[in-house]
């Protein structure tokens, strides 16, 4: 018997994470416990394989593309620190770059912050495995002062390339590093000198990165760098700025006097919307990806990447929610798989299973339509409707392998059009096949009558990029369909070589655009309109004339040609773009409970720490806070009752009187006497106690100090839950 565990982690963020498969022979006492486990074998499929969706789908693919997309700036990147370092290799050095001038890449990522760990990431490993090992990351919140900059420099550098036998000699130093910070840099520079001589033919550059620029404290900044200015001819140092705004922001937070000893060269990255785009055309809309989403839970997301952040990591971690919510609440996501583990999980279902893909609304739906004698049997034959069901998901798995590379074409043809009739991201037109047929959208029906009045070379280079989306498919069919535009754009060439041979044919016969121009020609319209001011109606009848003529002249052989293209085009739309409801068995794979997602990603913090203050009970789960009446338990934690006193305050607090009523309540709850004198009384520990309760209250922003009156504060919340 072999179980498998499976590391919960890969889960919770965009590194990849690699599964671990560990066998345990069950001893003689758990040979009883065989059936049980037997029984979970659905829940432990559904667990392994959300697993495999999460960490190979989504981490791992997630990783690849955006080193891909980053891949361009990195390798921009790492030329320039190669040369900056072979510059700083001559004897000339001085004279090529004044000795406090200081190379420094401004990279420019944009306002996707949560994005950009992983960029600095893959921009430490390649630097270190292919230009220096000395590279040093600081961020703004561990930097408050010029003392904590220079100790997580030195940290970080001389950790990367000290040695083990040297960690204590280190450590020792660290201590006095620390008093002066000139003696700071000559024990980095004594300790690179030691680095480089070993065997060393070159001098590697020492990189320190600033990950969020716009975050430092300008003032530890420029005496960070004036200071390392003092050290370029013995330090080969080197900056690179995370600039999340513009590069503006260098002279906004630099004087001149130290600005000047940078030398900068700007590196633009690619857009966040263009990383996206690239995450769901190459990542979640192809047929290879299990996982689907419906159109509202697509457009939760996308809002809230638009609208909030601009992060594709955070986009990433919704879809994986969307995820884990939807193998925890649909049993049969077991079947959320690729084929053949598909075709084999359905197999092991149990009768159980098999009466809840009978319930599901499109199998339902598809049962309605078969005759009598196959209802009863799919809906009583377990053995059967599995026979049934394989060829289901067979024809599902198809539908995807057909869906995507028809939607491309589409999106190919009608991202070319003016206005983007159908959206210009792919996204937005497989939103709108995800509605409803898209071929009975009037917006459809508006580009393909556009399509017909493109230029033939447009048109041509078009189908001929159509041609090869569907060649590269592996299926049969797109091949065949591939085949045959090939056919008609072989046509259109011969059509081309015809009319070189034939005699030269009037413009208007082949372009309507051209037609519709030389008819409505200015000078033309303004002769009209000067022998016939009076009578408008006649450029009216010019250009029903005009129309009804187009209508009636029989097509050239181009427009024929061109008529059976966009045909071809409209019948492929039509046979493999009908919706994902439409399919039998789509609960199986499509999320679409949009309201869950965005309760849980469009978090409302102040709401939640507002139930949580209430309503304690339901949080710690402790018997004694329970009440009928929905009142706090006078032996809730301090702050639940100091909240709740407030809430009966009006928009000043009398501290005094709070503390006296917060003290009463607590005296309830030990249990004191009423009538003793101790009863109500403020002792030192009560005193604490409430003290503590309103700085978390003041720290979570319900109250604030105020001016207006003494030993007063200020509340700062009304309504709420």
């Amino acid at each position: 018997i072999v179980t498998t565990t499976w590391p919960q982690r890969c889960l919770t963020g965009t590194e990849p994470v690699f599964q671990g498969c560990f066998v345990f022979k069950p001893s003689a006492k758990k040979k009883k416990k065989l059936q049980s486990l037997g029984e979970t074998c659905l829940s432990r499929g559904r667990t392994a394989t959300c697993q495999i969706i999460s960490t190979i789908y989504l981490c791992t693919s997630c990783k690849v593309l955006q080193d891909e997309l980053n891949r361009k700036i990195l390798d921009s990147l790492l030329d320039f620190t190669r040369k900056c370092s072979s510059t700083r290799q001559h004897s000339d050095w001085a004279s090529q770059m004044r000795a406090s001038e200081i190379p420094t890449a401004a990279l420019v990522l944009g306002v996707n912050v949560p994005d950009h760990d992983m960029t600095f990431q893959s921009l430490s490993e390649l630097l270190q495995q292919s230009v220096t090992p000395h590279v040093a990351s600081v961020q703004a919140k561990e930097c408050g002062a010029m003392k904590h900059l220079m100790k997580r420099v030195l940290e970080r550098l001389m950790d990367t390339a000290v040695d083990d036998d040297e960690e204590e000699e280190t450590e020792q130093s660290g201590v006095q590093l620390h008093k002066s910070v000139h003696c700071s840099f000559s024990t980095l520079c004594d300790w690179y000198i030691t680095k480089t001589k070993v065997g060393a033919r070159s001098s590697p550059p020492v990189v320190i990165i600033f990950k969020d620029l716009e975050a430092f404290n300008p003032k530890v900044l420029q005496d960070f760098i004036l200071i390392c200015s003092r050290y370029i001819e013995r330090l080969p140092l080197m900056f690179i700025f995370g600039i999340a705004t513009s590069p503006s922001t260098i002279q906004h937070m630099l004087p001149h006097s130290v600005s000047s000893l940078l030398c900068i060269e700007l590196f633009q990255s690619l857009s966040c919307t263009q990383h996206l785009a690239t995450v769901i055309d190459k990542l979640i809309l192809t047929h290879q990806f299990p996982f689907k989403l419906n159109g509202k839970v697509m457009q939760v997301l996308i809002s809230i990447f638009l609208y909030h952040d601009f992060s594709v990591r955070n986009f990433i971690k919704g879809l994986q929610l969307a995820l884990l919510e939807h193998f925890h609440s649909q049993p049969l996501s077991v079947l959320c798989c690729k084929k053949k583990e598909a075709l084999l999980n359905l197999t092991q279902l149990s009768h159980g299973d098999l009466e809840r893909i009978r319930q599901l609304p499109s199998f339902r739906r598809y049962v309605e339509k078969q005759e009598s004698q196959e209802q009863v049997k799919l809906m009583t034959d377990d053995g059967h409707l599995k026979e049934e069901c394989q060829k289901l998901i067979k024809g599902f798995h198809r539908y995807h392998k057909h869906y995507y590379p028809v939607l491309r074409c589409l999106h190919t043809l009608t991202s070319a059009l003016p206005r983007y009739p159908l959206g210009k991201q792919i996204r937005e037109l497989h939103l709108i096949c995800l509605e409803k047929n898209v071929w009975e959208n009037e917006d459809y029906q508006s580009a393909m009558k556009l399509l017909k009045m493109l230029a033939k070379d447009e048109l041509i280079a078009l189908l001929q990029r159509c041609a090869e989306t569907l060649q590269s498919t592996k299926s049969k069919k797109m091949n065949k369909a591939a085949a045959q535009l090939e056919e008609l754009l072989a046509r259109f060439k011969q059509l081309d070589t015809a009319t070189e041979m034939a005699p030269t044919v009037d413009d208007s016969v082949t372009s309507p655009i051209k037609n519709l121009q030389k008819k409505t020609d200015l000078f033309q319209l303004q002769k009209v309109a000067h022998h016939h001011h009076h009578h408008h109606h006649h450029l009216h009848c010019t250009l029903l004339e005009m129309n009804e003529s187009r209508r009636s002249k029989k097509l050239s052989p181009f427009e024929v040609l061109r008529n059976e293209a966009l045909e071809f085009v409209d019948s492929l739309v039509k046979s493999h773009l009908s919706p994902p409801e439409s399919q039998t068995l789509h609960e199986v794979c499509y999320y679409s409970s949009s309201a869950v997602v965005r309760r849980h990603l469009n978090a409302t913090p102040r709401t939640s720490i507002q139930a949580a203050l209430s309503s304690p009970y339901y949080y710690l789960q402790n018997e004694s806070l329970k009440t009928e009446d929905g009142t706090v338990s006078n032996a809730a934690p301090d702050i639940c009752i100091a909240y709740k006193l407030h809430l009966e305050c009006g928009r000043l607090i009398n501290l005094y009187d709070w503390m006296e009523a917060y003290a009463t309540v607590v005296s309830a709850a030990e249990g004191t006497d009423p009538d003793s004198d101790s009863y109500g009384k403020v002792d030192e520990v009560k005193h604490a106690r409430f003290i503590r309760a309103v700085s978390e209250l003041e720290f979570l922003g319900f109250i604030k100090s105020t001016r207006q009156k003494t030993d007063h504060v200020a509340r700062l919340t009304w309504g709420g839950c």
